[in-house]
């Protein structure tokens, strides 16, 4: 894992922090895979993908974004010197798109994930957006897709980066429609609850 900046101006916690996050173990249908970070948004910034599939041949249940910033000079509106920011997609059944507490609920998948974790968290934000498309003309014949959008960020007081990725990914994986795992049971692979 590497950040946008040479890692020998970066801070040692900071280089650490981002060495550990390709040691974080997940449900093994979560796939994490580096991507470049974000510039400008902070000093040191990492960044990660994920998809969530059940079968290779399939097109992911879920996918998401995973950025790790460090400003030492801790900005006034982070309330520290880390912060994460995420974004969170998948695709839902059609009649969810009514759904008054869609946004609710997807909100709490993250809020609670976090707090069930015990992890030191504060300033936490986001949206929950549902998206709607209908199609039209030529592509009239494809059916209305409904997706579900979460888009959070949350400060952290030191650089326990990697727990709040694993925490991440498991709501990542709730967005899937995956049933939660309980801890040391591994699931039958290639079988969708």
């Amino acid at each position: 894992m590497t950040s946008r900046q040479a890692c020998h101006s970066a801070p040692e916690e900071f280089t650490r922090c981002v060495g550990r996050l390709v040691e974080v173990q997940t449900r093994p249908e979560v796939r994490l895979e580096e991507m470049p970070a974000p510039q400008r948004i902070a000093p040191f910034s990492a960044a990660v993908t994920a998809d969530v599939s059940v079968d290779d041949t399939e097109e992911p249940l879920a996918t998401g974004r995973f950025v790790v910033l460090h400003d030492p000079d801790e900005p006034a509106a982070w309330s520290g010197a880390w912060r994460i920011v995420t974004f969170a997609s998948a695709r839902l059944e059609p009649e969810m798109s009514s759904e008054p507490l869609l946004g609710e609920v997807g909100w709490s998948w993250l809020r609670d994930g976090l707090v069930d974790s015990e992890l030191t968290f504060r300033a936490l934000g986001g949206t929950v957006t549902r998206v709607v498309s209908d199609s039209f003309g030529s592509l009239a014949q494809k059916d209305s897709v409904v997706e579900i959008e979460l888009r959070a960020s949350w400060t952290i007081d030191g650089p326990d980066v990697p727990s709040h990725l694993r925490v991440w990914a498991d709501v990542l994986a709730t967005f899937a429609g995956l049933p939660p795992l309980p801890e040391g049971v591994v699931p039958l692979p290639g079988i969708r609850h």
